[in-house]
C-alpha cells in the first residue's frame, strides 16, 4: 500500500488488516465507473454544529476546517504526532511554557476566497473566550490569557499558567475573522449551518438528519485531494445501518463490533479496527444515596467482568477499562491500577458496609434497597448490551439495576440523579485532556451545556491536586507522577464503573484507493475518523 508522504508513521496496532485494504480494485456496483471519485459514508452520527466556534471538530477532524495543527499518523511511541497545518513550522515556546509563538502559512485562502491571516486566528480564539459569544469550549481554554497579532505572519498566546500541551489546544478549525466581527451569541451564528473554512473540502449541501455533502476544494493549499465528493448519511439505528451496507447504498460505514465482524467474510468488504482512547463506562451520581455509596460503588468495580465484556459485546475489539488511562498513554499510563474481576470480595465489601441480602436476594441497608436506575442511548447497540451485562453482574452481588433507554435531550439533564452507560476520552492526545474534564471537581456541579463533563459529581481533593500539578508543569517525570497519582486516587474511591477501552470498527468496500493508515482515535467516532480520517490524502491506484 502507498501511504501519502505527508502523514506517514508506524500502524498502532499489530495484525490490523489496514494494508492493502483498499487495493483490491473491487469495482464498486454501485457508481463507481460514472463516478470514481465520488464516495458514500453511512454515520449514526449528525453533527450539531459545523462551526468550531460552538464546539465542532475541537480534536481537528473536521474537513471543512484547518488549526493551527493536525494530528498526523503515530509517532515512535504509538501515539499521534501533533504537526504544523495552518501554522509554517512548529510553535515557539518560552521555557516556562506561557508563551506560544506561531508563524502562519502564506498564501491559504478560505473557500470564499478571502485570504487567511493572524486576524483570523486572532477572531476565533477571541470569539471562544467572548462571555457574548458563550461558547461552550470557554473552560477548554481557560488557560489562555491572551491571544494577538505577533511581528510579521504570526500570532502570539500567552498562557495564565505553564501548560505543556497547548498544542493540543490548537487543532481547532480557524474561521474568517469577518465572520466574528460583531459579538453575538454562538447560537445564532450562520457558521453552524453554513462554514467557511481552508480545509481540503467544502460544504455543498447539508439536509438535515439525511445527509451531508462535501465536494473537494480545488484550490487548497495542501494539493486538491483526489476524492472530490464525500457524501455522509445519517442512518442512526445500528442494524438499519448494516443492512443498508449490505445491500451496496453505501462505500463504508462505522458499526458496532459485532455487527462489523458479519462482514469479515464477506468479498468486497473489509473490517477495519482503529485503536482509541475512548472508553465506556456506568457514571454512578453522586447524590444517589444506592449509586454514590462507597462500598456500593467499590463493590461494582470488583463485580463487573471487564474481559468477557471485551470477548462477546465487542467481538475482542477492545480493552478492559479501570480508570480513564489507557496503556496508549504509554509512561503516564499506571498498568498496576486495576480492579480484579472478584464478585466475593465485592460481597465482603457490601457485608462489611451494612448491606445485607433480603428475601428477594437484593440486599438492604436501613430499609433501603440497593437498587438504581441505568440509562443508555436507544439506537446504541454497543451501550445497550454493556449495560445488559453490568446489570446481570450486579445482580449477582444483590445490586437490583433497573435499565432505561433514554434519548439523548431526556438523557443530558438526568444525569445528576440517574446512573448512565457514558463514553469518554474527547480530546486522548494528552493525559490532561483525557482525564481533567472527568474527575476534577470543577466540573462537579452539572453544567446543562456540557453536562458529560463529570457526570459523577466527582470530588477528591487529591485528584484535584495531582490534575492542576500535570497541567502546569512541564517536567515530564513530574507529569508522569501526577497522573499516576490520579489513577492510583480515582482507583481507592472509583466514581464510575470503567468499563471498557473500544477500538473503533469500520466496513469498508474495496474500490481500489490507496493511503489509508490507522491513527488513536478520540470518543468521537463515525466516519470522520475510520480509514477514512484522512480521505483528502487518497489516490488512486
Amino acid at each position: 500500500m502507498t501511504v501519502s508522504a505527508r502523514r506517514t508513521g508506524p500502524a498502532l496496532v499489530a495484525g490490523l488488516a489496514v494494508l492493502g485494504l483498499l487495493a483490491a480494485g473491487c469495482t464498486d456496483p454501485r457508481d463507481s465507473a460514472s463516478d470514481p471519485g465520488s464516495i458514500v459514508l453511512a454515520d449514526a452520527y449528525e453533527p450539531e454544529t459545523l462551526n468550531p466556534i460552538a464546539g465542532y471538530s475541537e480534536t481537528g477532524e473536521s474537513k471543512i476546517h484547518d488549526g493551527l495543527f493536525r494530528i498526523a499518523s503515530a509517532g515512535a511511541d504509538g501515539r499521534p504526532r501533533i504537526e504544523p497545518a495552518l501554522a509554517a513550522a512548529p510553535a515557539e515556546i518560552s521555557a516556562d511554557a506561557r508563551e506560544w509563538t506561531i508563524t502562519l502559512r502564506d498564501g491559504v485562502r478560505f473557500h470564499d476566497g478571502s485570504a487567511f491571516d493572524a486576524d483570523d486566528v486572532v477572531a476565533t480564539y477571541r470569539a471562544i473566550l467572548d462571555p457574548a459569544v458563550s461558547s461552550p469550549l470557554v473552560s477548554s481554554y481557560e488557560m489562555i490569557d491572551s491571544v494577538e497579532k505577533a511581528d510579521g505572519n504570526a500570532v502570539r498566546f500567552r498562557l495564565k499558567y505553564s501548560y505543556a500541551p497547548f498544542d493540543r489546544k490548537l487543532l481547532l478549525g480557524i474561521v474568517p475573522s469577518e465572520a466574528l466581527a460583531t459579538p453575538a451569541p454562538v447560537t445564532e451564528s450562520a457558521m453552524n449551518n453554513a462554514p467557511v473554512g481552508t480545509g481540503p473540502y467544502k460544504l455543498e449541501s447539508w439536509r438535515k438528519g439525511s445527509q451531508l455533502v462535501l465536494v473537494a476544494n480545488d484550490a487548497y493549499w495542501d494539493g486538491v485531494p483526489q476524492v472530490k465528493k464525500l457524501t455522509y448519511v445519517i442512518a442512526a439505528d445500528d442494524n438499519t445501518r448494516a443492512q443498508r451496507t449490505t445491500s451496496g447504498e453505501f462505500d463504508g460505514a462505522w458499526l458496532p463490533p459485532k455487527l462489523a465482524g458479519t462482514f469479515a467474510d464477506t468479498d468486497g468488504y473489509t473490517v477495519v479496527a482503529h485503536p482509541s482512547a475512548d472508553w465506556r463506562s456506568v457514571s454512578l451520581p453522586a447524590g444517589d444515596p444506592v449509586a454514590g455509596d462507597p462500598a456500593i460503588r467499590l463493590a461494582l468495580n470488583h463485580a463487573v467482568d471487564r474481559q468477557a465484556m471485551v470477548d462477546s459485546i465487542l467481538a475482542g475489539y477492545g480493552a478492559p477499562a479501570y480508570t480513564p488511562v489507557s496503556d496508549a498513554f504509554g509512561d503516564y499510563h499506571d498498568a498496576a491500577v486495576t480492579f480484579a474481576h472478584d464478585p466475593a470480595k465485592a460481597e465482603q465489601l457490601l457485608d462489611a458496609a451494612g448491606w445485607q441480602t433480603g428475601a428477594d436476594g437484593i440486599r438492604v441497608r436501613d430499609g433501603k434497597r440497593a437498587a438504581f436506575t441505568l440509562m443508555y442511548f436507544p439506537t446504541d447497540i454497543l451501550r445497550r448490551d454493556l449495560s445488559l451485562a453490568f446489570a446481570s453482574d450486579a445482580k449477582k452481588i444483590g445490586i437490583e439495576v433497573s435499565l432505561d433507554a433514554v434519548d439523548r435531550p431526556q438523557f443530558r439533564p438526568r444525569i445528576p440523579a440517574d446512573a448512565s452507560l457514558v463514553g469518554g476520552g474527547d480530546n486522548p492526545y494528552d493525559p490532561d485532556t483525557q482525564l481533567y474534564p472527568t474527575l476534577h471537581s470543577r466540573y462537579a456541579d452539572h453544567d446543562a451545556a456540557n453536562p458529560f463533563r463529570n457526570p459523577s459529581g466527582h470530588r477528591d481533593a487529591e485528584v484535584d491536586a495531582a490534575l492542576d500539578a500535570g497541567r502546569r508543569t512541564t517536567d515530564e517525570a513530574a507529569r508522569q507522577e501526577a497522573y499516576r497519582t490520579v489513577q492510583a486516587e480515582y482507583a481507592a474511591d472509583p466514581s464510575h464503573v470503567m468499563l471498557v477501552f473500544l477500538h473503533h470498527t469500520y466496513v469498508m468496500k474495496d474500490g481500489g484507493w490507496t493511503g489509508t493508515t490507522p491513527v488513536l482515535e478520540p470518543h468521537a467516532h463515525g466516519v470522520t475518523w475510520g480509514p477514512w480520517w484522512n480521505i483528502e490524502d487518497w489516490t488512486r491506484q
